[in-house]
């Protein structure tokens, strides 16, 4: 993706065309349809309320998953002492280049005898704090997650996608056994997955990082990855296994069933606000976006069609006569008064991507019938009113399921088998999408194929099939099945 100036303060007048130009379309799309900007201070963005309450719909959606399987939400510091930071060489290694620091405070701004790091992530400082908290394999396991906003220090910003503060969620557990924490992080991945699949419409790749791309610090890395419409890959989430590293780091030991000491072993897991961004990639078109309607903040959109105060009267007496059968459907929707001509309200919503639109004029009140607009084929049908709530609740659901299919056959199309690192090459020159192939494991043909193919990454090693054929670099029996692709 190329990198384009990310402070541009202007009115979004129009919509780039999509296969004009993606990265504008998808920046004039965010920006256009009020879900976030530019804040004004470089490189960070400001989240408007439609794009919160896409990320609040995620949040809860997700807090209920974690809930029920027992973890708890805790409130760690934003500050971390660089004494923390410094006791997990390889974490703080991979993430020194993104740390911010402050180094000053109050009105004489004095120096602070120590650095704190606002926090890139909170391992370091859930570690130093959370020993206090487990003595004993009663203790265990100890199940944290908590909601914030982090700080890594990106020269190149895009919103929702890479900005230097986002909001995410960040779980942190604590185990007795390293099968129980393995465990737990397949499990928190099964939650990605649901998120991604059953609420954003988003299908995804499931898999284990290589060791090239794995996480600071772990042992191994567990990631989901989408396909967005411009054929590139997006990390949609990651669950990490740390075996007892930083358990040795922070000392944070228990007494286990024989009463002898030992180190815990531990997980790390996340999703971010840029699982918003996602939906817009991997959903919209040249019209705005395409919002899945378990995330939508409006599932339903009404437009009252009306000439004179007489027709908007009889408009409005019919909208209240069924207005209230949607509501108590749990139907998200509003009726748009706005002294806007129709067609601009029409266009207003599809950029927004709500579901479905009912435009209601008089002789639809007289019919006792609304008009019925689906925002992913934008088919035009007449239904009546009676027993819309549960008409409607129907029409919800299969989009959603549309969506997911269309999400779906894109991934199919764009999803190809190759042998060797020059078909690998060639494919990459013209064309996006997952390509796999069979890998050896070596790390220096990992980095080989970066380098030839421009860019591409192992995005995913699929675990369930054994790998069959040649590695597409050396030739030599394949270890791994690997999914290949370029990504955000």
């Amino acid at each position: 993706m190329k990198q384009e100036t990310e402070e541009q303060q202007d009115f979004v007048k129009e919509v780039t065309k999509m296969s004009d130009d993606f990265d504008r379309w998808y920046t004039d799309v965010v920006r256009k349809a009020e879900m976030a900007d530019w804040s004004g201070v470089r490189g960070m963005m400001v989240v408007r309320p439609y794009g919160w309450a896409m990320w609040e719909a995620i949040m809860r959606a997700f807090d209920d998953m974690i809930k029920e399987s027992g973890h708890e939400n805790w409130a760690f510091p934003l500050l971390i002492p660089r004494e923390y930071l410094m006791k997990e060489a390889e974490h703080v290694e991979g993430f020194a280049p993104e740390v911010a620091w402050v180094t000053k405070a109050g009105g004489g701004m004095e120096e602070l005898e120590e650095p704190l790091a606002v926090r890139p992530t909170s391992e370091t400082i859930i570690g130093a704090i959370i020993k206090r908290y487990i003595q004993s394999h009663r203790d265990l396991p100890k199940l944290t997650n908590q909601w914030n906003s982090v700080v890594r220090w990106e020269m190149r910003s895009r919103l929702f996608l890479r900005s230097r503060e986002f909001w995410w969620q960040e779980g942190h557990t604590f185990h007795a056994s390293g099968q129980e924490a393995m465990d737990e992080a397949q499990l928190i991945l099964g939650y990605y997955r649901s998120i991604a699949e059953d609420w954003l419409a988003v299908p995804v790749l499931v898999g284990k990082k290589s060791p090239a791309e794995t996480f600071p610090g772990a042992v191994h890395t567990l990631t989901l990855e989408g396909l967005m419409r411009d054929g590139l890959a997006l990390q949609m989430g990651t669950s990490h296994y740390f075996g007892q590293n930083f358990a040795r780091a922070y000392d944070i030991s228990f007494s286990n069933r024989e009463n002898e000491r030992e180190l815990c072993y531990s997980t790390s897991w996340g999703i971010s606000t840029r699982l918003v961004g996602a939906l817009v990639m991997a959903h919209g078109d040249d019209s705005g976006l395409i919002v899945p309607p378990r995330i939508a903040p409006t599932q339903v959109i009404v437009v009252p069609i009306f000439r004179d105060d007489e027709g908007r009267a009889k408009v409005e007496r019919f909208i209240s006569s069924w207005a209230g059968e949607l509501k108590a459907a749990g139907i998200r929707h509003r009726v748009d008064w706005r002294d806007e001509r129709p067609g601009d309200k029409y266009a207003h919503w599809e950029l927004k991507g709500v579901p479905i639109r009912l435009n209601v004029g008089a002789r639809d009140a007289d019919a006792g019938n609304v008009e019925m607009v689906d925002r992913l084929t934008r088919e035009r049908v007449s239904i009546p009113v009676a027993g819309i709530g549960q008409r409607l609740t129907k029409a919800l659901d299969a989009f959603q399921r549309e969506l997911f299919d269309r999400a779906q056959k894109f991934q199919r199309d764009n999803t190809y088998e190759l042998g060797t690192l020059d078909e690998v090459v060639a494919h990459f020159r013209e064309r996006g999408g997952f390509v796999w192939a069979g890998w050896c494991g070596d790390a220096e043909e990992e980095a080989k194929i970066k380098a030839d193919a421009g860019g591409v990454t192992v995005r995913v090693i699929d675990e369930a099939t054994e790998a069959a054929g040649k590695c597409l670099v050396c030739s030599k029996p394949a270890k791994f099945r690997v999914a290949l692709a370029k990504a955000y």
